[in-house]
């Protein structure tokens, strides 16, 4: 495997400085050039005209998110979306900057492959919401089910209740953010980015994660294969009390008493393990 850089104090945050081998690519932005900021069927929209859709009056998902898509081609850069029903797959693949809201609850993989928009969701969402989300925010309201931001890779992913099991799985990147408690295994396979539970974390806590952290408010059932107790510094307390105070939520027991957990880093190299070794870490 490839060596890695001396610690940096960025490792502390969820974020380091390993080389990967194999082709690169270098690609460099300029804040002039808008267009490297956007996707090519993006729309330009203008977030101070609204529009209402009332999904009870369509017969389906599929109706419902080609209304959406057709209110953002026609400028619309806020959308309320009433009565979903708690209907499957809401919202997913939009690639554009917009302001969107849900008043009720949604399904399973309800704002999933999304990448730029801003989304409010008043209920409860199923399982797998945000599954693969790029960039943006999405809140919601009440709880979440199980696999809640699956794969996530950028925004900020914000369920102010309870989440079920296997929170962030596969996480590489972004921030999830959960207000009361989470179900066993989240955490798992975690690969970047950061996560904090406000309340109680369930079994297996951060198992076989690669990198990333994991910030918990309350007590932890138990931590899984790898996963260990990590050193809170001041960056770690700046960071949480900024991004907390974004969607208004607080650290029940304070944010000095937050536990913060990180890779043990011990499976990095795994595959080159003997039998006998893996047994023992195992």
């Amino acid at each position: 495997m490839e060596q890695l850089e001396p610690e940096q104090p960025s490792d502390g945050v969820g974020m380091h400085t390993e080389r990967l081998a194999g082709r690169t690519q270098q690609m460099f932005f300029s804040p002039e050039e808008g267009e490297n900021f956007t996707y090519p069927s993006s729309y330009e929209v203008d977030f101070n005209k609204r529009a209402e859709l009332d999904a009870a009056k369509l017969d389906s998902t599929t109706r419902i998110n080609d209304r959406i898509r057709e209110l953002i081609s026609e400028g619309y850069g806020r959308i309320v979306v009433k009565n979903p029903g708690a209907k499957h797959s809401l919202g997913v693949g939009i690639l554009n900057r917009l302001e969107l809201s849900f008043e009720g609850s949604l399904g399973y993989f309800a704002v999933g492959l999304i990448d730029g928009p801003n989304v409010k969701i008043s209920g409860r969402v199923g399982w797998s919401c945000a599954e693969n989300m790029m960039a943006g925010t999405v809140v919601i309201e009440k709880n979440a089910g199980s696999t809640f931001g699956a794969a996530i890779r950028g925004g900020d992913l914000v369920c102010k209740g309870d989440v079920g099991s296997r929170t962030g799985i596969d996480m590489k990147g972004g921030t999830i953010i959960v207000g009361g408690r989470s179900g066993t295994f989240s955490g798992f396979m975690m690969q970047r980015g950061r996560m904090i539970i406000l309340g109680d974390a369930g079994t297996n806590l951060g198992d076989s994660m690669y990198d990333g952290t994991i910030y918990v408010g309350g007590t932890i059932a138990s931590l899984g294969v790898d996963a260990v107790d990590g050193e809170m510094t001041d960056l770690d307390v700046e960071w949480l009390r900024r991004k907390l105070s974004l969607y208004g939520l607080a650290a029940p027991r304070g944010i000095e008493n937050i536990t913060k957990i990180v890779a043990g880093k011990k499976l990095w190299n795994y595959d080159s393990l003997e039998p006998m070794e893996k047994k023992l870490v195992l």
